[in-house]
């Protein structure tokens, strides 16, 4: 294997989900504190890939700490009775990396125990290691401290991990830990998102298809 692990985003990477579920939470939620203001799904991909969801809401939304409370309870309950779907192909990839003997960690924006309900629901493997939304902002991505965790439980180096994720956060935790980083593309269609990753990141995939070939070394740059 040229990595010995996989480090995967959860949301848009492995599973179908803010289209389905963060994004009408975020609506719905938004319709009850600021009634009137209208954004769309591409809008909503451009926020959070730069400058993240934590600035959208106090920056441009300008949310109070009791909004932001009020948010975060909003959406975790809006996300208890909904499991999104594996993307097709995801399923397969995983496993056959976890048979060769692979290490797959989550490292997410997106809480713990809801990852691991997604990865039972849709039959994937269960991670040796997640780290969500629910450790301290020190603790979670772009901060370093998850690699960093990954590779001393582990014991691994830098050159032997790879991320897979379809957000900026994820690259610039690469980047500030000399690991390499490979964009999932297959979420959605935003020309200045695919620039970014095409030109700073170490692989592009504009299709699961195209992980899967690349973990299996047949991949043909596009």
């Amino acid at each position: 294997m040229q990595y010995r692990c996989l480090v995967l985003d959860h949301d848009d990477t492995v599973v179908n989900s803010t289209a389905v579920i963060h994004f009408p939470s975020f609506l719905a939620y938004l319709e009850q504190v600021r009634p009137g203001l209208h954004y769309t799904l591409d809008d909503y991909f451009r926020k959070n890939f730069d400058p993240g969801v934590i600035a959208l809401f106090t920056g441009e939304l300008g949310f109070s700490e009791e909004e932001l409370e009020g948010e975060y309870r909003f959406w975790q309950e809006y996300v208890r009775t909904r499991v999104p779907k594996a993307y097709p192909g995801m399923k397969e990839i995983l496993w056959r990396f976890r048979e060769q003997g692979g290490v797959i960690a989550v490292v997410s924006h997106s809480v713990s125990h809801y990852i691991l309900r997604d990865y039972r629901e849709n039959g994937l493997p269960e991670p040796d290691a997640v780290y969500g939304w629910e450790l301290p902002p020190e603790q979670r991505k772009p901060e370093p401290w998850p690699l960093e965790q990954i590779m001393a439980r582990f014991s691994l180096r830098p050159d032997e991990l790879l991320m897979l994720d379809d957000l900026k956060p994820g690259f610039d935790m690469c980047e500030r830990c000399g690991v390499d980083f490979a964009a999932a593309g297959w979420a959605n269609d935003i020309p200045e998102i695919e620039r970014f990753m095409r030109r700073y990141g170490k692989y592009y995939f504009k299709a699961v298809a195209d992980f899967g070939a690349f973990m299996e070394g047949t991949y043909e740059k596009r």
